[in-house]
């Protein structure tokens, strides 16, 4: 009698684990909907240019609505800015769906970690929360949100569902020998941070976007780059599946500070 009630009880808790990841599952549709409308296209904008709006990577709202979080990687060249009326902008959606482009200047950068905080100009947008220091948990369910390929689908919001497979440890090398300043060279010296590796495939676009919780909608990270197997033209043809993020406790620490500019 025990055995079968031990049994039963064994059963009824497999049952209730079941209901749970179904119902976080199930909230995926939800999630993916109430988040659109923080994404952000971020590129230049110039009236002499062909098409006037290049998309150089994804971005999403945060603080209090007037700021944006996305990779240091995705400004622009140095000196780009101004020449010919360019401009740094962020593309927002309106009320009835259409993008809209916005100012954007930068008040906050970490190059050691990639990340930059743009504020834009305009009304505040529906902002997306950064998870607290330590909410990662291997195999936790996620969702990278932007724009794979960038204008090549449209500009649609793409949504990309995985796991959280390991939290590593790395050191992101600079982008060329002029990337070595001073605080690029401590970075290498003191070692590696931890980076959130994922089960998931992210495509050229994708880069600044936000990596959902599934259950509990917060930001867990910000998508930074894909293994890529081979030479990087095979990105597209054979992703690698792996692709990595930095935590978003990195990401907060700008938006505290740029809070006050």
């Amino acid at each position: 009698m025990k055995k079968a009630l031990r049994g039963r009880r064994l059963t009824i808790a497999g049952v209730l684990l079941c209901l749970q990841v179904v119902a976080a599952h199930a909230d995926l549709p939800a999630l993916i909907e109430q988040s659109k409308p923080a994404l952000l296209l971020i590129g230049t904008y110039s009236e002499t240019d062909s098409p006037r709006f290049t998309f150089r990577g994804t971005g999403f709202v945060v603080g209090d609505g007037d700021l944006a979080i996305t990779n240091a990687h995705v400004l622009p060249p140095d000196g780009e800015i101004g020449m010919a009326g360019r401009r740094l902008v962020i593309q927002a959606r309106d009320g009835v769906g259409s993008w809209g482009a916005r100012s954007a200047r930068v008040v906050g950068l970490d190059a050691a970690h990639d990340l930059v905080l743009l504020r834009f100009d305009g009304v505040a947008l529906p902002a997306l929360v950064l998870a607290p220091d330590g909410a990662t948990r291997e195999g936790a369910t996620v969702a990278l949100m932007g724009f794979p390929l960038g204008g090549a689908l449209g500009f649609s919001p793409v949504t990309h569902r995985g796991i959280v497979s390991a939290v590593t440890a790395i050191a992101l090398p600079p982008p060329s020998a002029r990337g070595l300043n001073p605080q690029a060279i401590r970075q290498l010296r003191e070692g590696s941070f931890d980076i959130i590796q994922l089960d998931a495939t992210a495509y050229p676009g994708n880069s600044g976007g936000p990596v959902l919780d599934v259950e509990s909608g917060k930001v867990l990270g910000i998508v930074n780059m894909v293994l890529v197997k081979g030479r990087k033209e095979t990105a597209l043809s054979s992703p690698s599946g792996i692709s990595y993020a930095i935590p978003a406790h990195y990401a907060r620490r700008l938006v505290d500070v740029g809070r006050k500019k």
